[in-house]
């Protein structure tokens, strides 16, 4: 199998199932009846608690096998089926461009040799396994994600309400922003809780392009600042009519006499289309202008956040024009910059619903309606 040294290539995050004599022991329009066994089962399922998406690249009847998946009671389990009589790679290929999947993380298991070496001349970057290594998958290091996150468990919930958003955005007519309204969508912002710590580490090591920094909070450092008083660490997750879209972004702040220090500001790009980094940084503007204190947001840039600073930079920051930041720790990053912003109140979003924490409130103080 095309399998080069785990180490060097990213975790999978989609699994692409053949069905005969791989999913399940026998072959559906021979033999009339085959058979799911538990080890597949298991795997099945531990994968998409660990947030692996799984798919199926089957040349079989769609109908059929479907219904045969249905009556396993593992349909559900699958994203995107391609099942039909073309080229597996091709539909391998389909499945990783509608994910926006690079094709490195993408894996694909079947018991026939010739298939798995279809796949492997079309897409070479694909990572190919025998029908008899269903058993260790879940063992394997490259199936096995550092961090299980709150959101791991639901992942494959989350693609699947997607896939139904973008048929709705579709066949949407008018302006994007009547139809971002008829999303209902609801933003939440609230202090990070222990349990949801994984989660913000995962954003702030995988999400690249709307990243402030770059940096890399770890575990340690994330349980040092939710301790620390002058820290908040924030969390800012996104639902709509469709579903969940998980934590989508996080914001770790700390509070000096006179200015909060915005020192990363990190967003899902799979949320960008909904304007919520803006909402973000509005809220995030509208309490700093009730608190009478100014706004410094570190950046740094990157060869993908470019997007981030043109979002800071839409937001009113700029170069500091009032010495603020000389207030602030130095840093030994010689290509950090401190964008500086004098808040003023801010108008609510009028296509995001927004509940949110109030920063002005010590933590431990409740406040009815918020987070």
């Amino acid at each position: 199998m095309n399998t080069p040294d785990s180490d060097l290539l990213p975790l999978v995050k989609c699994l692409v199932w053949d069905l005969d004599n791989t999913l399940w022991q026998g072959t559906l329009l021979e033999d009339g009846e085959v058979v799911l066994s538990d080890a597949v089962r298991e795997t099945v399922v531990e994968l998409d608690a660990r947030g692996i998406l799984q798919s199926v690249a089957s040349k079989n009847d769609h109908d059929l096998a479907w219904a045969r998946l249905e009556k396993f009671g593992v349909a559900e389990y699958f994203v995107l089926p391609e099942i039909g009589w073309g080229p597996k790679s091709g539909a391998v290929r389909r499945i990783a461009d509608t994910l926006n999947f690079a094709p490195t993380t993408i894996a694909f298991i079947d018991d026939q040799p010739a298939e798995r070496a279809e796949v492997t001349h079309h897409l070479p970057d694909v990572r190919c396994y025998p029908a008899e290594a269903v058993a260790e998958l879940s063992r394997l290091p490259e199936f096995t994600p550092a961090l299980r996150t709150v959101d791991s468990g639901r992942r494959r919930e989350m693609y699947q309400a997607g896939f139904r958003r973008e048929a709705a955005r579709a066949e949407a007519t008018g302006p994007d922003e009547n139809f971002l309204r008829s999303l209902d969508l609801d933003l939440r912002i609230g202090r990070a809780t222990e349990e949801e710590l994984s989660r913000v580490e995962e954003l702030t090591l995988r999400t690249s392009q709307m990243n402030a920094t770059g940096v890399h909070y770890g575990d340690a450092d994330l349980r040092r600042l939710l301790t620390d008083d002058a820290h908040e660490v924030l969390v800012v997750t996104l639902t709509d009519r469709f579903g969940p879209h998980g934590a989508v972004g996080v914001l770790l702040l700390e509070r000096h006499p006179g200015v909060w220090h915005l020192k990363l500001l990190a967003t899902s790009c799979r949320v960008v289309s909904f304007g919520v980094g803006a909402t973000v940084l509005n809220w995030l503007t509208d309490q700093a202008s009730g608190a009478g204190v100014h706004l410094v947001a570190d950046f740094r840039p990157t060869d993908r956040n470019r997007m981030m600073e043109i979002a800071y930079r839409f937001a009113g920051f700029e170069e500091d024009p009032c010495g603020c930041a000389d207030t602030l720790r130095r840093t030994a990053a010689v290509d950090l910059q401190r964008l500086h912003l004098h808040p003023e109140p801010r108008p609510a979003s009028t296509t995001i619903r927004v509940t949110a924490v109030d920063l002005a409130v010590e933590r431990g103080e409740a406040v009815p309606g918020q987070v």
